[in-house]
Order: structure tokens, then sequence, then C-alpha cells
């Protein structure tokens, strides 16, 4: 066990690119003991090399994050700080998601932070000191066509962290929910990448799944949004404020986009939200579409 400061010694997961790679950085920067992970540790050289600790670590896996939490607890007696950063985008219509997709879609995204929060709580409930920063996103608080899976996977984990912050808190435990807008990553890509799992390019929803895609793919650089995105630094400063703030928030916006939609949605009754989608996508079986 070597002699470091347990209250900054920090774990984030999802770590090979965009958010968690710019977080493992900036705290690394920062003078913290980095445990970065990832489910492919070698994509993490360029960590190692700033100054991090590598570890495989697979979120839909018990066994691979009890590992990685104990390996820290051995090297460094404790863990100060847990960042939940993880996660992905399953998107598709609903009807046509194969189950086992949304599946893993909770498993990433819900059930691997809630299970890693069980993991380092012991140890911070004893030193009466933690925090838990929970990477959520501003589509926890709406829904986009397309998107029901991962929007919910969101709302789910806005729910656990609200639940989560009453509870630990009498035990000097901080729980923090970051909500980012836009970021430029490969996010995108990913999540237009998932659309080849859904059998939805005919039927139905063939031309909704059409444009869901080419709307995925553009609207971080080109959309009516764009110029509001941000990038992965942005995330990760507003991690470290949440890390080290003495009192901070419970939640963060990050973006402009992210204060623009979520302030739209929270003053637009259903059918008006409704009805500023259709703006924007097609809606499967109606034969018009609103300009």
């Amino acid at each position: 066990m070597t002699d470091v400061d347990i209250s900054r010694v920090v774990l984030i997961t999802g770590c090979s690119s965009g958010i968690g790679e710019a977080t493992a950085r900036r705290l690394a920067e920062a003078g913290w003991t980095v445990y970065a992970t990832a489910r492919q540790p070698e994509k993490l050289s360029g960590l190692r090399a700033a100054g991090c600790r590598v570890l495989a670590l697979d979120v839909e896996q018990d066994t691979s994050m009890q590992t990685a939490v104990e390996t820290i607890l051995r090297e460094c007696g404790g863990i100060g700080a847990l960042v939940n950063n993880a996660g992905y985008s399953q998107s598709g219509p609903v009807e046509t998601v194969p189950l086992d997709r949304v599946r893993r879609q909770f498993e990433t995204n819900v059930f691997g932070p809630v299970r890693l929060a069980q993991l380092v709580l012991p140890g911070m409930r004893a030193r009466r000191q933690g925090r838990i920063v929970n990477i959520g996103s501003m589509g926890g608080r709406f829904t986009l066509p397309g998107g029901g899976m991962y929007h919910a996977t969101k709302h789910a984990l806005e729910a656990i962290t609200d639940a989560l912050r009453f509870e630990v808190q009498g035990f000097g435990i901080r729980v923090v929910l970051v909500q980012p807008g836009l970021i430029r990553t490969g996010f995108s890509a990913a999540a237009s990448a998932s659309l080849g799992a859904v059998p939805a390019s005919v039927g139905p929803y063939g031309s909704f799944t059409q444009e869901v895609d080419r709307i995925i793919r553009e609207s971080y650089e080109r959309g009516s949004l764009a110029p509001f995105a941000g990038a992965p630094e942005a995330v990760a400063d507003v991690v470290e404020r949440a890390l080290t703030d003495r009192d901070p928030r419970p939640r963060y916006r990050v973006t402009w986009s992210a204060s623009i939609l979520m302030t739209l949605r929270a003053l637009l009754p259903d059918r008006a939200w409704d009805g500023f989608l259709r703006r924007t996508y097609p809606q499967p079986g109606s034969t018009t579409r609103s300009r």
C-alpha cells in the first residue's frame, strides 16, 4: 500500500476516449491519483503516459468491477471519488430494438454505475468522506424520437442519483449529477452505428430510422444547436469542480445546448413539445410533416 491521500484517489470509468479521457487527464494534471479504466486497457496508453494508473474494468461484468475496486483498495487503502462516465446510446424505434440490446444498454448506463457505487460506498462511509459523480445527460430530462432506450437509462440514472444523494449525505458523502449537452466526441458516431443492430431500415419505420441516423450524424456539426456544442474538456472542468467544490451543487449543466433544450422542455406542455419535435423529425405513419 502506498502513502497517498485517499480523498484524492479517483476511479473513472469509460476512459478510452471523450469525456472519460479528458477527465482523467485533467485530474492527473491537478495531482489526483487517477485510476483510468476501460474494457480494453491497451487503449489507455496515452493516459498511462500522462500519469494515470490504468485498469481493466467492464461495467457489464460484476467480477471485473469487484476486481478493479479491490485492486485500488489494496494499492491505496481507499477510494475517495468515483466518476461513473461509461455509457453509450442504443438508437432505434422502441418497437424494433432487440431486447438483448435494451438489456445491454441498461447494464452499461444504469446497473454498472449502481454496482460501482455499492462497491465504493462502504469505505466512504467508514471514512465519512467521499464523492460520487454520475455523468448523466441533458437527455435525462427529455426524450428525442429514436432515442427512447438511451433516454430511459439517463432518466433512471437521474432518479437513482437523487435517491442516493439524500441517502448518503449524512455519512459525509456528496453525490453529483453532471448533465452534458451536445459534446463533440465519438458518441454520435457510436449512436449512429448502433442502428445497424435494429431491423428497421425497411418497413413502417424505414424512412424514420434513416432520418434519425442523419440527424444523429449531423447534429453535432451542422445542426441548429451545433454552435452550442462543447468539447469533452468542458465536462472535465465541471467534474473537477464537482469533486473539489466545498459545497457542490446537486446538478451541473454543461454547454448552452443543454440549457436551451432542458429549459424548453420544462416550459412546453407535452403536446407542444411533440409539435416542436415534428419540425425536425418525421413522424412514423404520418403523411404530413410540420415545418
